[in-house]
């Protein structure tokens, strides 16, 4: 990563800090912070589990945020390696060619995920174990939208009179990975998942009826604004579909003891949270049986439980500004749209899907999703100003 930036040629350079602009600041402050729960403090802002080692056995007054040092150091490489693969992305992608390489592949390789969860679905013995249906649900989402962004790259290329018998194709291999995320996602998930990608290919959609008939800009607004109503009724519905901390009640049902242990935990939880990724050995404090394992139900209340509260409201007040980034930005493209809008669609769906379920908590889930937003936001601007 040192030499390829050490080599970057100048336009390179200008097209990363202009699709960066909206936010380069948390590119540097998210691994700064998660960096911070590993400095040596005093003990009274220190986890208490410090507090308790040096009253047991003595030693230095001084301890670390994180409970566990070593999974929150896992949790600081992951961070620095998706924000490396985002601007790299961002770089590589400034072509044109390769960004539709790119998309093709995420359409195919979050189609063939898709395909494996309906396949376990529809046959256990053949593919799959149920473990990873919560990853597979998850990019099963993201390849719904991605495959709707490929068949409209085919309608665009038909429309600028490209090749008609290979956009043809491109439009039917779109359409049939959008068919197999759609049946994974809306037939072999929960229902909130399938709300959660409701609302990516809305978003989608609606950004594409705005351009297609060239609204005004009022009108435009009105459309956004009538679209946000909508999605905020259904969510408010959700919500108050069940009761208890509002963190647990998008997140599939659990056992009563399970959940208690959970409320017990987030209840606990302070501020700056237990350490980033640590969500597993802090469980085992709060678990009945010594047998069993308390699993996240969702990622959000990993982040919460990891970062507390300021960590939960910068994670979506992040992907709020990343999401109205994309979304002007896919307004401003023209036939490349589909680029902002599918990145759009997707960090919409990730913020609803991290309520309601894990997946988003495995690594394929996060790299995949950041060399979407490094799409995204490098077609997003305009190649007039690189040279």
């Amino acid at each position: 990563m040192l030499a390829a930036a050490a080599n970057t040629r100048k336009a390179d350079y200008e097209h990363y800090v202009r699709a960066t602009s909206w936010g380069r600041w948390i590119l540097v402050a998210v691994p700064l912070c998660i960096a911070a729960q590993l400095a040596p403090l005093p003990l009274r802002f220190a986890h208490p589990i410090w507090a308790s080692a040096h009253e047991g056995i003595g030693g230095l007054s001084l301890g670390p945020i994180t409970a566990d040092i070593g999974l929150t150091v896992n949790a600081l490489m992951l961070a620095l390696a998706a924000i490396a693969l985002l601007g790299v992305t961002i770089v590589v992608v400034r072509d044109r060619g390769r960004a539709e390489l790119v998309l093709f592949v995420l359409a195919g390789v979050t189609a063939v995920s898709a395909l494996t969860l309906d396949l376990h679905r529809l046959a256990p013995a053949v593919a799959g174990a149920a473990a990873t249906s919560e990853l597979a649900t998850t990019l099963a989402g993201f390849g719904l939208i991605l495959n709707l962004a490929v068949m409209q790259l085919a309608a665009e290329r038909a429309e600028t009179r490209h090749s008609l018998p290979r956009s043809i194709v491109l439009g039917l291999l779109g359409l049939t990975g959008a068919l197999i995320s759609a049946a994974a996602v809306f037939g072999f998930s929960d229902a909130n998942n399938a709300v959660a990608a409701s609302f990516g290919v809305v978003l989608i959609l609606l950004i594409l009826v705005i351009r297609r008939l060239d609204l005004s800009p009022l009108a435009a607004s009105a459309l956004s604004v009538a679209a946000l109503i909508g999605a905020a009724i259904v969510l408010t519905f959700l919500l108050e579909k069940s009761s208890g901390p509002i963190l647990l009640r998008l997140v599939p049902e659990m056992g009563a003891e399970t959940k208690a242990a959970l409320e017990r935990m987030l209840a606990d939880t302070r501020w700056f949270g237990a350490g980033a990724g640590t969500f597993s050995a802090v469980g085992r404090i709060y678990q009945s049986d010594a047998g069993s394992v308390l699993t996240t139900p969702s990622a959000a209340i990993s982040v919460f439980a990891g970062m507390g509260w300021v960590g939960l409201v910068t994670m979506i007040a992040v992907s709020l500004l990343a999401l109205v980034r994309l979304f002007f930005g896919a307004l401003q493209r023209g036939r490349d749209s589909f680029f902002p809008a599918s990145a759009a669609a997707c960090v919409l769906f990730a913020l609803v899907q991290s309520f309601a379920g894990p997946g988003l908590l495995h690594p394929a889930a996060i790299l995949c999703l950041s060399v979407i937003l490094g799409l995204g936001l490098s077609q997003s601007v305009s190649q007039s100003g690189s040279r």
